[in-house]
């Protein structure tokens, strides 16, 4: 596992605590970050703080491109995989689109529901597909 992977995994059981636990995400970044137990990967902190700063768009795309389904009703951990897939799809310009996308599924895979890597696959794939017009 590399160390951006582990980094990922590392931001999402944050997210995912953030919204379990109803704190906001720099609060619970800055007490793991004291605590240092285990020690936040600076990458890490960059995806956390990342998402934290650009949520408000973040979560309008993907309910502009969930058909059907609020952020509200989304899975934790999907919900959570999804903002940080469409923050380094978007924001991180040193991680290719595919890695991230590859990375996304990889988590849902191994820790949330069997249609859930479908529901996130086609959501990344489409943020991709239309990269160029979201970001101008």
């Amino acid at each position: 596992m590399t160390a951006r992977t582990k980094a990922r995994k590392r931001a999402l059981d944050i997210l995912f605590e953030c919204d379990a636990r109803d704190v906001m995400p720099l609060e619970l970044l800055d007490e793991r970050v004291v605590a240092a137990d285990p020690p936040v990967n600076e990458y890490t902190a960059e995806l956390v703080r990342g998402v934290a700063g650009n949520i408000g768009r973040i979560d309008e795309l993907l309910t502009t491109y969930s058909q059907g389904w609020t952020i509200d009703r989304m899975p934790a951990v999907d919900r959570n995989v999804l903002r940080l897939g469409v923050f380094e799809v978007l924001y991180v310009e040193d991680v290719p689109d595919a890695v991230a996308v590859s990375e996304a599924m990889s988590l849902v895979r191994d820790l949330s529901t069997d249609e859930s890597p479908a529901f996130v696959n086609g959501i990344l794939g489409n943020i991709v597909r239309n990269k160029p017009a979201l970001s101008a």
